[in-house]
């Protein structure tokens, strides 16, 4: 009796952390309604099998359903993580180069899992992943994971091992005659098709590049691949049904990537009027990654609130500023990963605080993520046909931004989680 008495209290803990309500018929009831785009008070909610059935006041279901009630709180659509790293876990634990050598892929995928169901219970049904960071096609497998629901987590978007031009990645340090894994897979001229085919071919939903990394010659960031590299590139991804996305710090890293076709630009600490023009022009998206920065700025010893704004921080402000006065489309990511999974929504907090307004902050990292992630048919709207993929946060975030991380509800492709 003992034993049956401990296995029950055990299930109790685990299943509602990892597991949820199968898709069913509900009515959800909140105090209003924001829809990817308005927002609507007194409006509801019909899901019915896992998509949105119905939207608006006084709806009134026939069938059999069951009626949630969500007072004071606004339903939005599941938010979506556009840039993240689900094998990484912040650097202040463990630094990226030890993650990267010591950590087995067992663990990393351990962790993954918790990294995973974190996310979707901040509000985060989807998630785009760069890179596995020296974890190999981990990412893949985690998708699967997630699609067969034997873990819960956001839907994944998946960029497997991410291209590195020769040389210039880490970890670094080593003697000349060590052969580490690296953090990403290397190409060149010679072999650049086959790498991007090679990452499709064992599951990359979209391909990155690194335009530049820090290999200058005191450690800054310079150009990796020239512009015909990365357009090379980009047409093979393209034959393939996938797009190219680049990590870019520097203006001429930047500039290469527009050119050559890439769908968005991950970090541009050194966007200018002009590059942001040039992207606004080629209908290239910009995701700034704020709080990757703030992250790793406080963790070597910057103290937020009470001392100086780092040069840094003001740079990164100043190029977000430019980057919304160009009329650039913004990405909502923030590089999660650097600092803890299920914190996403500090990166849409700082982008209220560099300028941004927070309905429009709201907007990115829902319908406007969707659209520039080419799955507005599906997710970051509510209206009938869409998946049923909503969040309920008590208060209201295109007022507060900061509510966001008061999460009471939590529905991906028709589930309770």
């Amino acid at each position: 009796m003992k034993q049956l008495v401990i296995i029950v209290f055990i299930l109790n803990m685990v299943t509602p952390s990892a597991g949820y309500t199968q898709k069913g018929n509900y009515l959800l009831k909140p105090a209003r309604v924001f829809d990817g785009k308005n927002m609507h008070e007194g409006w509801n909610v019909f899901v019915s099998n896992g998509i949105i059935s119905e939207v608006g006041a006084n709806i009134k279901p026939s069938g059999t359903y069951t009626t949630i009630d969500l007072p004071g709180t606004t339903m939005i659509p599941g938010m979506i993580e556009g840039h993240s790293h689900i094998l990484l876990h912040p650097y202040n634990e463990t630094s990226w180069n030890d993650q990267v050598l010591k950590e087995s892929f067992a663990e990393r995928v351990a962790r993954a899992t918790l990294h995973l169901k974190n996310s979707l219970l901040a509000g985060f049904t989807t998630l785009r992943d760069l890179g596995t960071e020296g974890a190999g096609y981990a990412d893949v497998g985690l998708k699967k994971a997630v699609d067969e629901g034997i873990i819960p987590g956001p839907r994944l978007i998946i960029s497997t091992r991410a291209i590195v031009a020769t040389g210039s990645y880490g970890p670094k340090g080593f003697a000349d005659h060590v052969d580490i894994p690296l953090g990403a897979e290397e190409a060149d001229a010679g072999n650049i098709v086959k790498v991007v085919r090679s990452q499709i071919g064992k599951g990359a939903d979209f391909i990155k590049v690194y335009a530049d990394y820090r290999w200058g010659p005191s450690g800054e960031a310079m150009p990796t691949f020239s512009e015909e590299e990365i357009r090379l590139m980009v047409e093979t991804a393209k034959s393939g049904g996938r797009y190219v996305v680049a990590h870019a710090s520097s203006h001429e890293g930047m500039r290469r990537a527009i050119l050559a076709g890439v769908e968005t630009i991950e970090h541009g600490d050194g966007g200018t009027e002009a590059i942001f023009k040039l992207m606004k022009e080629k209908n290239v998206a910009f995701c700034p990654t704020l709080a990757a920065g703030d992250a790793v700025l406080q963790y070597n010893g910057w103290k937020k609130g009470s001392e100086k704004e780092p040069l840094r921080i003001t740079e990164k402000r100043k190029s977000f500023q430019l980057a919304l006065e160009s009329g650039v489309k913004i990405l909502a990511g923030g590089d999660v990963g650097v600092y803890s999974h299920g914190d996403n929504v500090r990166e849409l907090e700082l982008m209220v605080d560099y300028g941004m307004q927070p309905e429009d902050v709201l907007k990115a990292v829902t319908s406007g993520n969707a659209q520039i992630l080419h799955m507005q048919d599906r997710i970051g709207s509510i209206k009938p046909g869409m998946l049923a993929d909503l969040v309920a946060i008590a208060g209201d975030p295109t007022k507060d931004i900061k509510v966001l991380r008061q999460v009471k509800f939590v529905m991906k492709d028709g589930k309770i989680y």
